[in-house]
């Protein structure tokens, strides 16, 4: 996958620098502490909102963790998706989704190809679920132009995908009694 200049020194992005546009970034120094399992996605350690099942952005990653799938990745990265990763491919409909739960914007980082890889603010928080899919590359979050799902959705392929992690989602919440 060909990446251009979407993203910043790595040192900037792990003291949180965020843009303008993308919404303001509120990382503290929080780290590990309190018990608190470390997460690989961008943002993990101040996604600290709630919905409206007192669920935060880290339990849905654990969440769609199991139900991410070769079936709900992009057809375009099918071939290279694996256990191992298993955000591939999966982030358009995946923050069209939180966006349902917790409200606010799908912003998305420019690639190289042309596409953008989507991630979401609300309020101040801001995170991406599906960020380890780059590995050790760090993405620049500055400046992100915002993204419409009626724009991603107009690909039919793209929607029946957002609705079958969603149907798999509320599903497991009700197993959980969450729902």
């Amino acid at each position: 996958m060909r990446i251009s200049a979407a993203y910043e020194n790595e040192k900037e992005n792990a003291r949180g620098r965020r843009g303008e546009n993308c919404g303001p970034q509120t990382h503290g120094e929080r780290g590990c502490g309190g018990g608190a399992k470390p997460y690989g996605f961008y943002g993990w350690e101040t996604a600290d909102i709630r919905d409206e099942r007192g669920l935060t952005p880290r339990d849905y990653y654990d969440l769609l963790s199991e139900l991410w799938s070769a079936d709900t990745c992009a057809p375009r990265m099918r071939s290279d998706w694996s256990p191992e990763n298993k955000t591939l491919g999966q982030c358009s409909i995946t923050a069209f989704l939180i966006q349902d739960l917790y409200g606010g914007k799908v912003y998305g980082v420019p690639l190289g190809d042309g596409n953008f890889h989507c991630f979401n603010v609300v309020g101040d928080c801001v995170f991406d679920l599906t960020s380890e899919q780059f590995g050790g590359v760090r993405l620049n979050y500055a400046d992100c132009p915002e993204q419409l799902r009626e724009t991603h959705f107009t690909k039919e392929e793209k929607r029946l995908r957002y609705e079958a992690l969603k149907a798999a989602l509320l599903a497991r919440l009700r197993e959980n009694g969450s729902a």
